[in-house]
């Protein structure tokens, strides 16, 4: 999954740790929110992250990391999962793998990791 990381650092951020965008709610290298932070606290069952270890490489990876690995199965999708799920869900939210707005994002997406 690490180039899929970084290629969406690259979209998000510009691989800048110190990012800060849509109007002050997304922050860090993958531009994370509030509630995915939130959503990840409670997938782990415990308050281990706060928004601002959004701009902690290693804490924003690992965040990244448990929200897809709970949101993008197979279980879930049906299917074998891809980078194209991983990273629509990463940009729309658990059922971002079906909507059609985050095509866009995963074809940025897609050019950085070719």
């Amino acid at each position: 999954m690490t180039a899929l990381l970084l290629a969406i650092a690259m979209v998000e951020s510009s691989n800048n740790p110190l990012a800060i965008g849509d109007d002050g709610l997304s922050w860090g290298l993958y531009q994370i929110r509030p509630i995915y932070v939130r959503d990840v606290n409670r997938i782990l069952g415990s308050e281990q992250y706060t928004h601002r270890d959004a701009f902690r490489p290693e804490c924003a990876s690992r965040m990244v990391e448990v929200y897809l690995a709970h949101y993008a199965t197979p279980e879930r999708l049906g299917r074998s999962v891809t980078d194209q799920d991983r990273a629509r869900i990463h940009n729309g939210g658990p059922n971002g793998w079906r909507k059609p707005e985050t095509m866009e994002y995963w074809g940025k997406v897609r050019r950085e990791i070719e």
